[in-house]
């Protein structure tokens, strides 16, 4: 086969973060974009001399015609070996459990996560490394350089390969195999929870619904609920992954999962609901009624974690992203294990976890995840939970009340300003910086600054050095806000403000969190001014 090496420029501005590189479906299809940045990629990691990989994505527009792409680029430069998920699906989580399972180096996972999908929405791309976990830093920015200079892509002229077939085939040097992307998974969810115990639920009528939004957990929910653990037929909703996720936008909250959200608040609810994204890392859980937060999730896993098989020992510490509210925090206190606040990002987590200081993280966007892989994962915190209903009997919303009676409740809400002008949003941002020397002993309304600060880490393991992770405002009283800018959007800047204030008193536990957060939302307004600057009377999104 003739490997071509085609002339190209340069494509500036390429910078990939945490989540890879995220760009509308029109981009990546562009003459050049997408192999330009797979050749940054493999001249990034080193060279591909010789090299496996995992391959696979969400299953979104353009994800199979990207993978043949890939393929051919990788054969090209020399790979040894390509392990691809039957049909291109595969899930992030189990992209990362493929990737530590065959030690493989690396693997390429094609999702834009939670954003939408089709020839007008979004594409993205990303590079795993060998421990499963996102390309560290110094990768990306090696990456990011070579987008700026390369000349240059070597591609293999071939027929596409079939990704239908389980097996073993060629191309040129490079051996391709395909592989049942849930039969691994699957294996390693046995070893982690009680299937039985949970077996067992459902065959004592328990109910649930899973709404797997069209996105990549379709295939995985309905063989591990449905097939394995005896959920009835139809447990699984929008359970066929399709390239515009039926039109849908596959984020689990309580607004675009607004179908899921309308069984669980209707007359007939099952005793539990859940959902996952388009490329399974992130979840929500809902009981009868019951919203339970991203943070409340974290908090309560870390509390219950010991009743499932693969945590019986006891965790070595949890992790939580700074904007994640601080309820894990009071668990680990209690549990006696170290509590590490991070920034945004699964990468910071992996550092922990590859040492052994953490077992379980998560972020408040609705991630979760343990030391079984390095990426968080949807329907893995799902079973943790349906384990946990299963050892102690109880709902959803006995568990929370419960939790909160000992540990306190942290009400806590994310309020979303979407496609913000980027340069007003980066303005109200500065203007937010250079305001927090004078923050501390100020009063908005009832609320007093304790502290201001620009959150940076220092990991603990590899002693790297982060700053410029979000803007945080805390108040006497347990109470505050913190403003970031998120970079998982295409278009303009979302500012996100996280709200969260502290409750110990057992009859005031069950108020509205808006109405909780109520003078902490006023006060993060006067703070930054968000209505005035952005002309936004309210967020486009409050989770």
């Amino acid at each position: 086969m003739l490997i071509n090496t085609v002339q190209t420029a340069p494509i500036a501005g390429q910078k990939a973060g945490t989540s890879g590189l995220r760009r509308k479906t029109r981009d990546f299809m562009a003459p050049h974009f997408l192999e330009n940045y797979v050749q940054a990629i493999l001249d990034g990691i080193g060279s591909a001399d010789g090299k496996t990989f995992v391959i696979g994505g969400d299953g979104r527009y353009f994800n199979p015609q990207a993978i043949q792409t890939i393929l051919r680029m990788a054969a090209a430069n020399g790979a040894a070996k390509a392990i691809v998920a039957q049909n291109g699906l595969l899930s992030t989580p189990a992209a990362s459990n493929l990737i530590r399972q065959y030690k493989t180096d690396g693997g390429f996972i094609l999702s834009a996560s939670h954003n939408p999908g089709g020839i007008d929405e979004d594409f993205g791309l990303k590079f795993n490394m060998s421990n499963g976990g996102p390309a560290t830093e110094a990768i990306t920015d090696a990456i990011f350089t070579r987008t700026k200079e390369i000349t240059e892509y070597k591609v293999l002229e071939a027929q596409d390969v079939d990704l239908e077939q389980i097996g073993t085939t060629q191309l040129d040097d490079m051996t391709i195999e395909i592989v049942d992307p849930v039969a691994d998974y699957e294996n390693l969810m046995a070893e982690l929870f009680d299937f039985d115990a949970i077996h067992a639920l459902f065959k004592g009528g328990f109910r649930m619904t899973f709404d797997a939004m069209h996105a990549i957990t379709g295939p995985y929910a309905i063989h591990i609920l449905e097939d394995v653990l005896g959920a009835p037929t139809g447990t699984v909703i929008n359970g066929t992954p399709l390239p515009d996720f039926g039109g849908g936008h596959p984020d689990p909250n309580p607004i675009w999962a607004h179908e899921l959200m309308g069984i669980m608040t209707g007359p007939n609810a099952p005793d539990f609901g859940a959902a996952s994204d388009g490329d399974g890392d992130r979840n929500m859980i809902v009981g009868r009624g019951a919203y339970v937060t991203p943070s409340d999730s974290l908090a309560l896993l870390t509390a219950h974690a010991h009743l499932a098989p693969g945590y019986k020992g006891g965790l070595a510490g949890v992790a939580r992203s700074m904007p994640t509210s601080t309820a894990a925090d009071r668990v680990a206190k209690s549990l006696g294990i170290p509590a590490f606040e991070t920034p945004t990002g699964w990468k910071f987590f992996g550092t922990l976890l590859d040492a052994g200081k953490a077992t379980i993280c998560g972020e408040e966007s609705a991630g979760t995840g343990s030391n079984h892989v390095r990426e968080k994962d949807g329907l893995w915190a799902v079973l943790l939970w349906l384990n946990i209903i299963a050892s102690t009997g109880k709902s959803v919303a006995d568990l929370m009340t419960d939790h909160w009676q000992r540990h306190g409740r942290n009400y806590y809400s994310r309020h979303d300003y979407e496609a913000v002008d980027s340069d007003i949003a980066n303005s109200l941002m500065d203007d937010l910086r250079s305001s927090l020397p004078n923050l501390t002993g100020q009063s908005f309304g009832d609320l007093t600054v304790s502290k201001a600060d620009e959150f940076a880490y220092d990991d603990p393991v590899d002693g790297s050095h982060t700053s410029g992770q979000g803007i945080r405002v805390m108040f006497e009283g347990d109470a505050r806000v913190v403003f970031r800018l998120s970079g998982t959007g295409t278009q303009g800047a979302t500012l996100r403000v996280y709200l969260e204030q502290l409750e110990t008193e057992a009859d005031q536990m069950k108020k509205d969190p808006q109405e909780a957060l109520s003078a902490v939302i006023a006060a993060a307004d006067a703070i930054a001014q968000i209505r005035t600057r952005t002309g936004r009377d309210k967020p486009d999104v409050i989770t």
